[in-house]
């Protein structure tokens, strides 16, 4: 029998996962089924250039990410942006996925408030090139919420991901959990059982 020729393909999935829910899990879900992915990179983000707040510490969200997809085949939590040192930005990280994966397609999964932010990103023409752009669409928005005429980039391939209404957040949760003794209690719904137990026993997100 040959080898054959349909490259694998590859996805990334960057975040702070500060924690990790349940529509990240969705998310996750969605994009190996749709998408027709071997693969998918989660990523946790080690320094945010573009957030102002203090993320959690490393060794905690990478823990939680664990926990969060560990039930998902084809998940593949990578802990490379956490070990790069300086700043986090995305296309280093398709850089080197390029190396380590020879021909492979590599997708991209981002936000429609990411994809707004997308000529913001270090060297996102390049980025573009790189890689195929799947923004993921929940049920309540329009379709062109948040984009910058991302379709009208030169070059880029675009394939959509749909996902069900989730509002979930983690900055809600974080809050909930900070708002009093029984915060964790009211979210604990939100997260994969064993985020939860993670959560209560380091004492996480207990302090606004």
């Amino acid at each position: 029998m040959g080898v054959s020729a349909v490259p694998r393909r590859i996805g990334l999935f960057g975040g702070a996962f500060d924690p990790p829910h349940l529509a990240h899990a969705a998310l996750v879900r969605a994009a190996m089924a749709q998408l027709h992915l071997d693969a998918l990179h989660v990523l946790p983000t080690g320094q945010a250039w573009h957030k102002t707040r203090t993320l959690t510490a490393t060794h905690h969200r990478l823990a939680m990410a664990r926990l969060a997809f560990a039930d998902v085949p084809g998940v593949v939590v990578d802990d490379r942006e956490i070990r790069r040192p300086g700043p986090t930005y995305t296309i280093d990280t398709l850089r080197e996925l390029q190396v380590a994966e020879p021909g492979a397609s590599l997708v991209l999964v981002i936000g429609t408030d990411q994809a707004a932010a997308l000529p913001r990103w270090r060297d996102w023409q390049e980025i573009v090139k790189i890689a195929i752009i799947s923004v993921a669409y929940r049920d309540q928005t329009t379709g062109a919420k948040g984009q910058f005429d991302l379709e009208n980039v030169p070059g880029v391939r675009l394939q959509p991901l749909n996902l069900p209404a989730m509002p979930i957040s983690a900055t809600a949760i974080r809050d909930q959990i900070a708002a009093g003794p029984d915060g964790l209690q009211r979210v604990a719904h939100l997260v994969a059982p064993g985020v939860a137990r993670y959560i209560d026993h380091h004492h996480l997100y207990q302090t606004a």
